[in-house]
Parts: structure tokens; sequence; C-alpha cells
């Protein structure tokens, strides 16, 4: 089994290519993430992803960070494996590599639980992520539900993990492996340990050249869990990551604070989750921390779309409704671009524009 990598290896990785930046992304026209990988549907979904990361290219971007569904795998193995590396090629048309995610703790409690079901989706309008009742506060205290939870789900998403990694191991089009989205989410605590562990063997036993991370989630309000070296769950993510990543939805000088601390580990870093400009946490002040820093740096959305992640989410909506004052409501908090492919705000991907210019070599900032 190969070692994790040294910090020497994975800063010699950082500095051999361009400043990572992009977004998470799912083309506009998907409910969900059923949607995105599907066979119904997938062609002119296909269509729209070309003409969006047309659009992300044309803001300076280069990588995409993409969480896949192993249900769609499951289901519809032959066609989610065909489909995946036509995903990759449209991805490598437009200068753009892919971050390729597994599991995932960002999730609803048992008693609201749906097992997908492929075919046309739907979405409730007006609520971020397209659902009503979702796990961005709708049930806050109680704990999200996780299909790899079960014993035989587990197994398939673990043979999932290993033909993914596999195929991709060397595959230029794949710049990372994200073994977990949000770990620990949901009042989930410690049910992810088993299944992450298992990640990181397997890809270990595949040795892809590829580094591997998996998110630091919960920001600076939780770093007494790194220097104390007691949380079971913190101790597995950093030493195991090649690169460490993490996310923060945060303002300016939280991000600060957490950007100089995780520096000390002296491995490369990257924010896999960022803009809420409802909590301040926005493209102005933040993207060019990140092209200075060279912290690599994913935001959340790119078109405003069925997935609706412009709209607040409902923990914020119950946060004002409880008298919290310091957050703004009448921003967009996630995506860049309207439908149009317009700027939600011009003089953000202006910016935008800018920094990517000048973090690849520009002689200044016009």
């Amino acid at each position: 089994m190969a070692p994790r990598w040294t910090r020497e290896q994975a800063m010699a990785w950082r500095d051999s290519r361009a400043w990572i930046r992009g977004c998470n992304y799912m083309s506009a026209d998907c409910h969900n993430r059923v949607d995105q990988w599907q066979e119904y549907g997938f062609e002119e979904r296909l269509s729209t992803t070309d003409r969006e990361l047309a659009a992300a290219a044309e803001l300076g971007f280069n990588s995409v960070r993409l969480i896949l569904n192993e249900p769609v795998w499951e289901m519809q193995h032959d066609g989610f494996m065909q489909r995946l590396n036509r995903y990759l090629n449209v991805c490598a048309s437009h200068g753009i590599s892919a971050m390729i995610c597994f599991g995932n703790d960002c999730c609803v409690p048992k008693a609201y639980y749906k097992p997908p079901v492929m075919g046309p989706q739907t979405c409730d309008i007006g609520y971020h992520g397209g659902r009503k009742n979702s796990q961005h506060g709708s049930f806050p205290g109680e704990v999200g539900y996780c299909p790899i939870d079960e014993e035989d789900v587990a197994e398939r998403w673990y043979s999932m993990v290993e033909e993914i990694i596999g195929t991709y191991a060397s595959d230029p089009r794949v710049i990372i492996w994200d073994m977990y989205n949000e770990p620990g989410g949901n009042n989930r605590a410690l049910k992810c340990l088993t299944p992450l562990r298992r990640f990181f063997e397997i890809a270990r036993s595949i040795d892809p050249v590829q580094p591997l991370t998996v998110g630091y989630w919960g920001g600076p309000c939780k770093w007494k869990d790194i220097e104390a070296g007691d949380n079971e769950l913190v101790n597995l993510i950093f030493e195991n990551s090649d690169v460490i990543s993490f996310h923060n939805y945060a303002d300016y000088e939280t991000i600060v604070r957490e950007v100089m601390q995780l520096k000390k580990y002296g491995r490369p870093l990257l924010n896999t989750e960022w803009l809420n400009r409802i909590t301040h946490n926005d493209v102005f002040s933040v993207f060019p921390l990140y092209a200075l820093e060279k912290v690599g740096c994913y935001c959340w959305g790119l078109v405003a779309g069925l997935y609706q992640t412009y709209e607040p989410w409902e923990s914020l909506w119950k946060a004002y409704e409880n008298g919290r004052r310091d957050i703004d409501l009448t921003k967009w908090q996630h995506d860049l671009l309207r439908p149009s492919l317009r700027p939600y705000d011009p003089a953000e991907t202006e910016l935008i524009k800018r920094w990517t210019a000048y973090a690849d070599g520009a002689d200044n900032l016009k």
C-alpha cells in the first residue's frame, strides 16, 4: 500500500501547475445529482454543461468539483461510466480539470430520506437545493442518514470508489480525489469513520498520481480539536490527506485566521466550498486572498438553476426569524451567473477575470 505523500511531494505537485480555482459544478438544468449523472436527459444536460463550462473558462476557472452519485453508478453502471468519461472530456475541452468526490454526510434524517428513482426529477421552488425539507437547516439537532450506513450499500460504494479511482488513476483530466464531503455533518459525528478509512485504504492500494484529500469541516471554532489531537475524525483527516482541504463560508477575518492556522502543516491548501454572500463571504475579499496565498478554491455553484443554491439555506431564514441581523438576505447565497450566462454582479466576474489573469502571470491588474 502506498504511503501518504510527503510535504515535499505535495508542495511540488502544487507548484507544478497553475493556481487551482473553479466551482462546485452541476448544470443549471439539473434538479439534483441523479439528474446530473443518470441516462434520462443526459444529452441535453451535457450540452448545457458544454455551454456553461465555456463561460467558466472565460472567467479564468480551470477546475470543477464533481460529487458523484452511488445509486446511479449502481443502477446504470455501464452507462454511468461512459457518461462520466464524456463529462471529463467536456471539462478538458475547456481546459478544466475535475476534483472527484465520493462520500457525502450532507443528508436528511432517515424519516425524510427517499431512495432515488431514475427518470424525471422534481424540485420545490424557492428552496436552497430544491428541497423544502433539506439538510441545510430543516432539522436542527437531528441526525442525518446516509445509505452508506447499511453494510451492503457500503460494500457497493467501496466498489465504486475502487473502479473509478482505478480507471482514472493516471488520467490528467482528474486533478484530485476528494474522499468525502463534509464528514460528520448533520450531527452524524463519527458514523463516517469506517467508510472514510476504507476509501483511503482503497485509494492507497491503487496509488493514483493525483493527491488524496478530505475536507476539514467546521472552521476555526473547532481548531481546538486539531491541536488537542483527541478527535478521531479530525485525526483521520489530517493524517491521511496529501493536500489539506476545508470548507469555509464565513467572513474575511475568519478565513484569514483559518488559512494562517492550516499553513502550519506545510502542505497545499484548498478551500473546496466557499461563497456565501449572505454571511459576508464574498468574491471581493475572499478570491484575491486565495490568489495571493495560492490556496486552491472552489466556490459553490456557477449558474443559477433548478438546484436553486442562490436561495438561502433554511438555517439562515430561521436565524433571521430568531433575531439574527448580521446577515444579508437581499443577496444570492451562491452562484455567479444568471441563467442567461450574464453575471449576477458584473463587478464580481470582472474581479475574477483580473485575478485569474494576474495569478497566471499577467503584468498588471487592469
